[in-house]
Order: structure tokens, then sequence, then C-alpha cells
């Protein structure tokens, strides 16, 4: 089929006597988020009841906490560093201010290691005094909504430290295989923790794990002679899966109920929200199969279940990933349900009683978040992809009338911090040439007063030209794609060329932010001579649902196919030296990688896979099953996607890597690989990262950046 393709470019420009510094290794890896990072207000947030932001400042003693008012912009200390480390520990003991959270207007804590301060403004000074200490080993810690309670676990139990300072034990389970208060169904479904305080506190609810029927899998660590080894319980898609129940308890009588959610067991819960009168609690109800969701409204006194709001069910997949969101209003008996049931994750207004109010957003876009609301007008406030799946734009609309508004004005990528009244909004954004701005919006006034605009830390750098590409799929989709050249381009020469690719669900690559490469890696590879491509196919998110499902039931097949897009692309480039492509990507970017290297063997010169899934019956229940159903059910499509009976069909070089004691693509998968080529005569090349999860994270990444950059530099370089 003939590629169909259109492109715009932009150019940074630089005056070429500026062009002349190299990025080192390590600002190619870290020095976005160090030397090089944009200028920022670090811990920005309103303070609640003023129209006043507080963020910190470097100062000659360190840092200081500050409030800047609005619309005034009048700046005035709060507390020094220097001071809060003489107030804790009686000298200067800090390098940077441990993060803060407000309380009111008059009062903020923190948490030193499970030590809580707090600081409280007393006249005209503000105080650090030492506020509650939990054990040692407490963690998951979560504060009530008027900070005054504290729940926490410890080893695989529940405690709730109350208002006058007694501690319970909410949960008394002797099997560690029983976890509670923890998040469960591996993070899936938006879970992010396990502890649920009722809105004015009264009860606490919780998640209940029992994963003791979950086959055991060992994460070996080598830090001890002899190694030692931890079981980690993994459920492997088509095998048996954890049970999951949500328990309530009540301190002032010390007892508990669970909700009465029933059979089957391994169902999902998810979406876990009180209601404002603390009389109900409601969960969402996902099958196995993952196609059947209910919402439940049960009886916080007897666990009972009161009724069904709705269901929502998909030929495909229903993949809930937001709790209710409560509207205010007289009876408080309305709230938000996200949806993607018209094909586009929107915002629907239901009752507590289950009727659809209304459709709050619509159209061919995603909403990204709710940032806040402003009860009087009736509207929300949200980021959505409405002008571009590449950008991000702040709007208000109307939760009865579906007006939309939108607040910020510049293309680019917007995130906004609104605070309680919504009557602000910090947005912070940029875009391809502009570095991070952040301005305060008057929503109702329509003003706007920019409060940072940081300078670009890249000036003096020898950067690139960078080109966005816009391909075509199969079926008529548009493919956005970057291509970034080799500085000092030559359009008489040719480069190599190495493609970085993801291509899975739940994530995207490219986005019109600052910088425009996405990566000072990529920029490092065309300060080297290369040519760097990347794009998002079918299957990765911020473009509904038919470019999401697109892949199911057939992973790695579509994504493939949509990448060869770009592949021809660049072939059909007189500047590409065809017989010098490689390709690199981690987790389903290295299972993609591995991908093309078997399935689509020759196109590639060399390739390097970080953690990549090689047989999906060795990943976990919920991602998996969401995408390819069981094995049991679609053996085609699991042996479709199963690279380690592919091997034999490798050309070119394949370096794989792998954390050691990776417990999300076990290290199993790329052993496996080893010994299928052993057994198939085909070398492969691999490195190993001693007890590092999924990924290489801190200052490590540097080492692990500069293995990959020499694979290539080895492969690819004349």
């Amino acid at each position: 089929m003939k590629i169909i393709f259109a492109f715009f470019t932009i150019i940074i420009i630089t005056p070429v006597y500026c062009q002349q510094k190299q990025y080192s290794m390590e600002e190619a890896t870290l020095g976005l988020y160090s030397n090089l990072a944009q200028d920022e207000l670090r811990q920005l947030q309103w303070i609640p009841g003023e129209p006043a932001v507080s963020h910190m400042v470097r100062t000659i003693y360190g840092e200081a906490l500050v409030r800047k008012k609005i619309p005034s912009l009048l700046t005035d200390t709060i507390l020094r560093l220097d001071s809060l480390g003489q107030q804790i520990f009686g000298k200067q003991a800090f390098r940077l201010f441990p993060e803060i959270s407000w309380l009111n207007g008059k009062n903020f804590y923190l948490n030193l290691e499970n030590r809580f301060f707090k600081v409280t403004k007393q006249g005209a000074v503000w105080k650090a005094s030492s506020w509650v200490t939990l054990p040692e080993d407490a963690a998951h810690t979560k504060l009530d909504q008027a900070g005054i309670q504290f729940a926490y676990t410890r080893g695989n139990n529940l405690f709730l430290l109350d208002s006058v300072g007694k501690t319970h034990q909410v949960t008394k389970d002797a099997d560690v295989g029983i976890l509670n208060g923890q998040s469960v169904h591996r993070d899936e479904f938006g879970i992010e923790d396990g502890i649920f305080f009722s809105p004015a506190g009264n009860y606490l609810a919780f998640y209940r794990m029992d994963q003791r029927m979950v086959e055991n899998y060992p994460i070996v660590n080598w830090d001890n002679t002899p190694a030692t080894i931890h079981y980690a319980k993994y459920p492997f898609a088509g095998r048996t899966s954890h049970q999951v129940t949500v328990g309530i308890y009540n301190p002032k009588i010390g007892k508990t109920v669970f909700l009465q959610t029933g059979e089957p067991k391994d169902q999902y819960l998810t979406c876990v929200t009180w209601s404002p009168d603390e009389a109900y609690i409601y969960v969402a109800l996902l099958n196995r199969d993952q196609n059947h969701l209910r919402l439940n409204k049960y009886n916080v006194q007897s666990g009972a279940l009161v009724k069904t709001l709705f269901e929502e069910t998909d030929p495909k997949y229903v993949q809930p990933l937001h709790s209710l969101y409560f509207l205010p209003g007289k009876k408080d008996d309305q709230f938000i349900w996200w949806s993607q049931r018209d094909g586009y994750m929107h915002l629907y207004r239901y009752n507590t009683e289950g009727k659809l109010l209304n459709q709050v957003t619509k159209g061919e876009w995603v909403v990204n978040e709710i940032l806040g609301k402003n009860a009087k007008k009736k509207v929300l406030y949200l980021s959505s992809s409405k002008e571009s799946p590449l950008e991000k734009h702040l709007y208000s609309v109307n939760w009865e009338n579906g007006k939309m508004t939108r607040l910020d004005e510049q293309p680019g990528t917007h995130n906004g911090i609104v605070n309680k009244e919504g009557t602000y909004v910090a947005d912070v954004w940029s875009n391809d040439t502009i570095p991070r701005i952040i301005d305060v919006i008057s929503i109702g006034k329509k003003g706007k007063q920019t409060v940072l605009s940081s300078k670009n830390p890249l000036l003096g750098y020898d950067r690139p030209t960078i080109e966005n590409i816009q391909l075509k799929a199969d079926d008529g989709t548009p493919l956005y794609g970057k291509l970034i050249y080799p500085t000092h381009f030559d359009p008489k020469r040719k480069y190599p060329v190495i493609v970085y690719l993801y291509n899975g669900p739940n994530v995207k690559l490219l986005s019109n932010s600052f910088p425009a490469s996405g990566n000072l890696w990529y920029e490092y590879l065309a300060q080297r001579g290369y040519m760097v491509f990347t794009m998002d196919g079918r299957g990765s998110s911020n473009r509904g649902l038919k470019f999401e499902q697109a892949t199911f039931r057939h992973l790695g097949t579509v994504e493939l196919e949509d990448q060869m897009k770009g592949v021809d692309y660049l072939r059909s480039l007189p500047y590409v030296d065809s017989a010098r492509m490689g390709i690199h990507g981690w987790s389903f970017g290295g299972f993609m990688t591995t991908s093309f290297m078997l399935r689509k063997p020759g196109i590639f010169a060399c390739a390097v896979a970080g953690g990549p899934v090689m047989d999906w019956k060795m990943y976990e229940v919920m991602y998996t099953e969401r995408y390819m159903d069981t094995p049991q059910e679609n053996p085609n499509g699991y042996e479709e996607a199963n690279l380690l009976s592919k091997v034999g069909n490798l050309k070119g070089k394949l370096l794989l890597i792998h954390g050691t004691a990776d417990s999300t693509v076990v290290w199993q998968h790329s052993i496996d690989f080893l010994k299928a080529a052993v057994t198939a005569k085909v070398q492969v090349d691999y490195f190993v990262y001693p007890g590092y999860e999924h990924n290489v994270r801190g200052y490590d990444r540097v080492h692990l950046m500069q293995k990959i950059t020499d694979y290539f530099d080895l492969y690819l370089k004349p």
C-alpha cells in the first residue's frame, strides 16, 4: 500500500557560534533532572483558605518555603530550611525542604521517616513541633481528611491511630499471604492505595487481598552469600488469581464488616468511593473477563448490597480507572462517572439512584484529569486532548449543560492546579520551543499573571532539527511520529537511524512539550551522527477506544504493521542508510523490539531490548487478559505473540537487558529466551543489572544508556 504522509518542521534556531557544547552521557541521561532542568516552583500548591500559593525558593541559607499572594504577587517567607533544621534537630539537617502538606491556612506537616512534625503559625512566626511518631516499620501511611487520624500497615496488617492517640489493630491476619490496607490487582484499574477514610473520619475502609492460592515466584537477592530468595505472589495469565474483599472498620465499636461482593471471588474491585454522608460506599465490580462492570452501592453498617446503579459491557474490555467524583449540592446525591462507552473517555453525571442525568463532555477526544470544581458556578475544571492528541489543555465545563470554555491560550502541554474555591488555576505549561511557564489564571475575571518563565537550559548546546511526521495506518488512521536529524545535517550523506518505540497500552511517547526531542539521549545520538525516529502506533493511549483496541487478542501484530509505516517512510528518505538501522525499547517496547527482530527479520541491523515480555503466558493476569483474553481462550493469539518459538528467525545483532529482581516482567522471560537461543544455535548478547527491578533508575542509568549507545556504535557506525 502506498504510504501517504504529510509533515511540518519545527527547527530549533540557535546561532552557529553557540552550537558548540556536546552533551555528556550523564547530561543526556539525567540532565533534565539536574543541571539542565527547567526552572520550577518546587512543591507549588495552593494555601487553603487564601488566594495564595506556596512554593520553594533558593536562598543563600538554602531553600525557603514562601507564600506568593494572588493577584499582587507579593512574596513573603514562611520558613527557611536552616531554621526548620534548627527547630527539629538543633542543626542544619536538610539539603532540600522535605515534602509538605497543608492542613489549613495556619498548619502544615511533614513526614520524616514516620516521625510527623506539624508546623504552626504562632503570631508572625512559624514553629515546628513533634506531632506523631509511628512505628519504624509503618508503611502505606494515610491521614483522614481532617488531619487527625493516621492509618498505616505493619507487615500485612492494618492499624489506626485515632484522634485521641489510641492505636487500633484493625486486622490480625497471621498468614502473610493475606494483605490488608495495600493496593490490589497489581495497581491496575487506577488503584493506587488500599486505605479509604470516610469523609468525616468515622470509618476506615480497606482492601483485603487473599493471595495464598496464587503461585509463588522466586526473586533472588544476590547481595547475600549465599544468595537468598524472596517469594513473590505472581498470578500468571490464565492461572489462579487472588481474591479481594473490602472491609469497613468502625473504631467506635472496634468491629469490621465486609462488603457482600459475592461470587466469583477472583473478580476485580475498584473505584472505591464513600458517599458524602458516610451512609454508603460504592464499588465497581469487574468480572475477570473484564468485559462486564457493575457499579454497586453498599450499606456501610451491614455491608449488604443496596443496589446496582448501572452496568457497562464491551465485547473486548471495560477499563475503569477513576473513582466517583461527587458534586456539591443540597443533597450531595450526584456524581461524575468516567466512561469510554461512546469510544472516548468522557464524563457522565448520575444521581445516587443510578439515573443518568447527562453526558457532561463529548467528542472525538479524551478527558485526561478532573482538576477541581466551582460549586457556585456548577463547573468542573479539567484537562483534555480536545485540540490535539499531541497537546493537553485546560477547560471549565458546566456539569449541567456541558458548555466548555478553554482556560489557556498557548499551544502545548498544560497541567493545572486549581484552588479549593475554583477561582484560580496555576497553569504549568511548555511546548516544543518554550520551556516551562507558570501562569496563574483568574478564572472569573479571565486575567492571567506569569509567575515563572524558565530560561532555556539548553542554550549553547549543539541541538538538532526536529521534524513532526504524520503517516497513515492501513485503515487510514493518522499516526504521529517525530524525526530527529543529526546535528550539522548534510542531505547528501547517508546516516544510520535508531528507532525508539513503546507502542503499548496506556502510554504515549509524543507530546508538544519541552524539549521538542522529548529525551536528551536522542539529541546525544544526533550529535553522534544518528537520526532518531519515534512514533505512537495503534494500541497506545490518548486516541480513544478504537485506536487502543485495534490490538485486542493480537499483541505485537497491528503495532508491527503501524511501525512498519515508519520504517518504510525512513527507507524512502535519500539520506537514510537502510543497512544501518537500529531499534530500542523497554518493557512493552522491549517486546516490540524483539518482535521486530524475529517477526520482521533483516530490517534492523541491531537491536537493544530491555525488560522484554517474551511469552504473554508468563505475564500477569490483569493486564494480559484484558488485551489477550486467557491462553485457553486465545491460544492462536498467544502463540502468534510468543517470541520464544521464533528465536531461530533472528538476523542481525540483539542485546537483551534485564534486572535480576524484576517482579513485573520476571527475569525468566529473557532467561528462557537465552535457552531457546542455545537450542536454535543463535547468538544473542546479554546484560543484567543485579538487584534492579523493571528498570534501571538513579545514577546507574548512566551506565545503562552508555551500554546501549556503545552497542549501536559497535554495529551501526561505519
